[in-house]
C-alpha cells in the first residue's frame, strides 16, 4: 500500500514538473529565473492527469501545493527582471488624458488638477483599523450575509474575473467599479508592463488610452488561470494570496449606485440602452415602443429615472435572469474578502493618501504616480436629494440589498434616508 502511495506521488509530481516546464515554455520566461510571469500569452489547453483514489487525492493535492509553493517560493520580489509575452497597443491619442466631452465630464465628475485629499494623521493606524474591522466582522458568527461562509475554493472561477494579477511585483487588485478603477487598472498596466507602446512599456498611467483599460484581454485575472494551468490553478492562486500584497478600493455604496446610475443612464450608452435601459423602460414605465438606438431615445426624451433603477435592483426577478452587472453589484461578491485576506483597503472617500500610502507600502512609489484624483461630483451630500422621490419602504429594501457593503467597510447607516 505504501509502495503504491509514493509510486502515485511521484507520478503525480513528475507530472506536475512537466506541466510547468511547458508552461515555462509557453510563457518565454528565461533560464535564469524559474518565475511564472503571466502578462499576455495565449492560453494553452493542458492534458488530463492521472486520477487516484479520493483518499489519497487530497494527500496529493496538498503535498503538489507543498511543491507549486517551494517552485514559487523567491516569487516576483526575489526577480530581478522577467521576459513575457506583451500587447502592442496602437498609437495612444495626442493628449494621454480621457478625451471627455462637457456633458461626460459633468456626469463622470473629472477634475485633473491636484488637490489635497483628506489627511489623517495616522494612516498606518487607520488601515489597520479597517482590516482589523473587516475580519473581525468576517469572523463574526452573529453577522451573516449570503455566500459569507463558504470557502475560496467553493468560488466559481467566473466569479475571479474582478482579481487582476501583477506577477512581476507580487499584486493582487481586485477593481470594483466606480472607484477610481480606471485608474488603478492603469496602474498595474504599468506595474505588470503588459501593454506596449511603440514598442516600449507604458511609464505613465494617464498615457494609456482608456478603451485598452477596459479590455479584459488586458490584464491578467484569476478567472483565466484554469485555462493557462487547469487542474492547479487554484493551489497557484493559493499560493499568490499567501505571498502576494492584496488590495482593494471602496466607496459608500448608495453613493456608487448614484454615480452608476449617473454614468451608465445619463450619458449615451448604447450598450447599457440595449441590455438595461430598454427592459426598464418597458417594465416599469410601459413604454412599449422604444426607439432602437440611444440617440433616437434620447432625443425622444425617453431615459430610464433613478426610481426605475432602483425599482429594477430590488426587483427578484432581476437577478434570477443574470448576475448584477459589475458597476452595481455589491463589493463582498466581486472581491469576496472574506475568503481572501487583504492587505490594503482604501476608500475613495480618502483616495489620494490612500494612493499614495499604498505605492510606498508595494515600494513602487518611485516607479509611478497616482493619476491626480478628481473631486467626488457624486457626493455623499447629493444622497437625500436622490432619494427624496424613493419611497421610504423602496429606501430600507435597497439597504438591505447593500447592507453587508455599509457594514464590512465601516460606513455608517444613512439613517437620514431610512427614517420616517
Amino acid at each position: 500500500m505504501t509502495q503504491t502511495r509514493l509510486f502515485g506521488l511521484w507520478l503525480v509530481l513528475g507530472s506536475v514538473l512537466m506541466i510547468l516546464a511547458i508552461i515555462v515554455y509557453w510563457d518565454n520566461v528565461g533560464t535564469a529565473y524559474f518565475y511564472l510571469h503571466t502578462s499576455f500569452s495565449r492560453p494553452h489547453p493542458l492534458e488530463p492527469l492521472p486520477t487516484p483514489g479520493r483518499g489519497a487525492e487530497r494527500e496529493l493535492a496538498a503535498d503538489v501545493g507543498e511543491v507549486l509553493e517551494q517552485l514559487l517560493g523567491a516569487g516576483p520580489k526575489g526577480a530581478a527582471a522577467a521576459s513575457g509575452k506583451q500587447t502592442e497597443a496602437p498609437p495612444p491619442p495626442a493628449s494621454g488624458k480621457p478625451a471627455l466631452g462637457n456633458l461626460e465630464e459633468s456626469v463622470r465628475g473629472y477634475d485633473w488638477s491636484t488637490h489635497d485629499a483628506q489627511q489623517s494623521p495616522d494612516p498606518d493606524g487607520r488601515q489597520a483599523e479597517r482590516r482589523s474591522a473587516l475580519r473581525d466582522l468576517c469572523a463574526n458568527a452573529s453577522f451573516v450575509f449570503p455566500s459569507k461562509g463558504r470557502s475560496f475554493d467553493d468560488i466559481p472561477n467566473y466569479e475571479l474575473n474582478h482579481l487582476i494579477v501583477d506577477d512581476r511585483h507580487g499584486v493582487i487588485y481586485c477593481y470594483v467599479p466606480k472607484v477610481a478603477c480606471t485608474n488603478w487598472k492603469r496602474v498595474m498596466i504599468v506595474l505588470s508592463e503588459s501593454l506596449l507602446d511603440r514598442g516600449a512599456p507604458y511609464r505613465d498611467p494617464l498615457d494609456i488610452p482608456r478603451e485598452y483599460v477596459h479590455n479584459s484581454s488586458t490584464h491578467l485575472t484569476f478567472n483565466k488561470f484554469w485555462r493557462r494551468y487547469g487542474r492547479f490553478s487554484r493551489h497557484l492562486m493559493k499560493v499568490k494570496l499567501k505571498k502576494y500584497t492584496k488590495f482593494l478600493f471602496v466607496r459608500d455604496p448608495f453613493v456608487r449606485l448614484i454615480s452608476a446610475f449617473r454614468s451608465k443612464f445619463e450619458l449615451e450608452n448604447e450598450e447599457f440602452y440595449r441590455k438595461f435601459a430598454i427592459p426598464m423602460l418597458r417594465m416599469y414605465s410601459n413604454h412599449t415602443s422604444l426607439p432602437a438606438s440611444v440617440r433616437d431615445a434620447f432625443s425622444a426624451g425617453l431615459k430610464v429615472s433613478f426610481s426605475n433603477f432602483i425599482q429594477y435592483l430590488l426587483d427578484p426577478h432581476t437577478e434570477k435572469l443574470a448576475p448584477f452587472n459589475e458597476h452595481w453589484r455589491q463589493v463582498h461578491r466581486l472581491c469576496h474578502p472574506c475568503q481572501i485576506d487583504y492587505d490594503f483597503v482604501g476608500k475613495l472617500e480618502t483616495l489620494d493618501q490612500d494612493a499614495a500610502q499604498l505605492l510606498r507600502l508595494l515600494k513602487v512609489d518611485k516607479l509611478l504616480h497616482f493619476p491626480p484624483s478628481y473631486r467626488n461630483r457624486t457626493a455623499s451630500s447629493w444622497e437625500e436629494d436622490w432619494f427624496a422621490q424613493i419611497p421610504l419602504a423602496w429606501r430600507r429594501q435597497l439597504y438591505k440589498l447593500y447592507e453587508a457593503d455599509f457594514v464590512l467597510f465601516g460606513y455608517p447607516k444613512p439613517e437620514n434616508l431610512l427614517r420616517d
